[in-house]
C-alpha cells in the first residue's frame, strides 16, 4: 500500500470513530428527555391516588357503645360442660336515646356484636328538661332498684358503674343517684333503665292540667 492509500485509511477510520462518539452521546441525553416527560406522569398518577383515598373516608356513627362487663358462663349438658361468654353492653347516642344489651356467645368478640345488635333493638327515648330529669324517680330490676334525683347546673354525674354509663350515654350532665339492693351490673342498669322509661314530661303534665309551660313551671 502506498502513503496516500494509508492516509485515506485513517482519515476513513477516525470519522467513522466520530460518528461512533456523538451517536453515544446523543443516546443518553435522549433516555433523560424521555426520562423527564415520564416523571410527571408518574407524579400526577400518585397525585389522583392521594384524592381518591382522600374522599373514602367513613361516616362516623352516632352511636357510643360501652361495655359494662364480661364473663364466663358454663353450661352442664350430657357428656360435660359447656363454656361460654356473657357481654352486657349499654348503647346510647348522647341526644336522648339509650338501651341495654345482653348476649351470649362462645367468642368474647361475637358475644358483644350480638350485645350491641340487642342494645339497639331495646332504645328508649329520655325526657331530658334542660340538662337532668324533670323529676325524682325510682326503678328496679329484680333485687336491684336505683334512686334518681334531679340536680342543679354543675353539679355533674353523681353516679358509678353500669348507672353512670347508662346516665352518659343518654345525655343527661347533671343528676343524683343511688344504687339499692343488688349490687349486679345488670340489675342495676335494667333499674335504670326502668326509671328512665317512668319519666313523665313537662309537656304532658301540662296537657293534662290544662296548662301552659309557664304557668305549670310557675
Amino acid at each position: 500500500m502506498s502513503e496516500e492509500q494509508k492516509e485515506e485509511l485513517t482519515v476513513e477510520t477516525e470519522a467513522a470513530e466520530a460518528v461512533v462518539e456523538e451517536t453515544v452521546a446523543e443516546a443518553p441525553a435522549e433516555e433523560a428527555v424521555e426520562a423527564t416527560e415520564e416523571k410527571p406522569a408518574k407524579k400526577r398518577g400518585r397525585g389522583r391516588k392521594q384524592k381518591i383515598e382522600a374522599t373514602e373516608e367513613k361516616p362516623q356513627s352516632e352511636w357510643t357503645e360501652r361495655v359494662v362487663q364480661i364473663s364466663r358462663v358454663t353450661k352442664v349438658v350430657k357428656g360435660g360442660k359447656k363454656l361460654s361468654f356473657r357481654a352486657i353492653v349499654i348503647v346510647g347516642n348522647q341526644k336522648g336515646q339509650v338501651g341495654v344489651g345482653c348476649a351470649k356467645a362462645s367468642e368474647v368478640i361475637i358475644a358483644i356484636q350480638k350485645a350491641i345488635a340487642d342494645g339497639r333493638k331495646n332504645l328508649i327515648t329520655v325526657p331530658i328538661f334542660k340538662t337532668t330529669i324533670p323529676h325524682p324517680i325510682t326503678g328496679r330490676s329484680g333485687a336491684g332498684a336505683v334512686m334518681l334525683r334531679p340536680a342543679s347546673e354543675g353539679t355533674g354525674i353523681i353516679a358509678g358503674g353500669a348507672v353512670r354509663l347508662v346516665l352518659e350515654l343518654a345525655g343527661i350532665e347533671n343528676i343524683l343517684s343511688k344504687s339499692l339492693g343488688s349490687k349486679s351490673p345488670l340489675n342495676a342498669a335494667n333499674a335504670t333503665l326502668d326509671a328512665l322509661k317512668k319519666l313523665t314530661p313537662f309537656t304532658d303534665v301540662a296537657k293534662k292540667r290544662g296548662l301552659t309551660m309557664a304557668e305549670l313551671l310557675n
